[in-house]
C-alpha cells in the first residue's frame, strides 16, 4: 500500500542535472557550451529581457506626452436630478445604498444637472454654486463635510 512515507517518482521520470565542466572528454568541458568569450561566456552574463542590442530603446522612442497631478483630489460626482433616488437626507452612505456612488473611500462632489424635487438635506465634501443654488432655493441645505481620509488615486 503507498502511503506519505514510501512514496516514489515513477522509474526515468527524474534525470540528473548535465555537470558541465568537467575535462575535455565529457563534450562539455573547457567552455562547457557556452562558445568563445562575450557577455553571455561570462558568470552572471545575461542580456536585459528590454534590451535592443544597442539600438535606442522603445521607451526613449516614443514621445512623452501629459503630466499627472500627484495631489490631484478626486471626486463621485452626483447631479441634483439624481437625488430623487436617495430617501432621507442625502450623504455619502444614503447615496451608496441608492446605487448613486461607487465607494465611500472617495469624495462626493453634488453638480447641478437636473431638477431638484423636494428640499434634500445634503452633507457631501463638495458642491458646485449651482447645484448649492439649486437646492437652497427649493428650500434645503447643503452641509460641507471634512474628509476622513481614505485611499485616493
Amino acid at each position: 500500500m503507498i502511503e506519505l512515507h514510501n512514496l516514489r517518482c515513477p522509474k526515468g521520470s527524474r534525470r540528473a542535472r548535465k555537470r558541465v565542466g568537467r575535462g575535455a572528454g565529457s563534450g562539455t568541458g573547457k567552455t562547457s557550451g557556452r562558445g568563445h568569450k562575450g557577455q553571455k561566456s561570462r558568470s552572471g552574463g545575461r542580456i536585459a529581457a528590454w534590451f535592443e542590442g544597442g539600438q535606442m530603446p522603445l521607451q526613449r522612442r516614443i514621445p512623452k506626452r501629459g503630466f499627472r497631478n500627484r495631489n490631484r483630489v478626486e471626486y463621485q460626482v452626483v447631479n441634483v436630478g439624481d437625488l430623487r433616488f436617495v430617501e432621507g437626507e442625502v450623504n455619502p452612505e444614503s447615496l451608496r445604498r441608492a446605487g448613486l456612488v461607487r465607494t465611500l473611500r472617495t469624495r462626493v462632489k453634488l453638480l447641478g444637472d437636473g431638477v431638484v424635487s423636494g428640499a434634500p438635506q445634503c452633507s457631501v465634501h463638495a458642491a458646485s454654486a449651482s447645484a448649492r443654488a439649486q437646492i437652497e432655493s427649493a428650500g434645503g441645505s447643503v452641509t460641507i463635510l471634512p474628509w476622513q481620509g481614505g485611499e485616493e488615486g
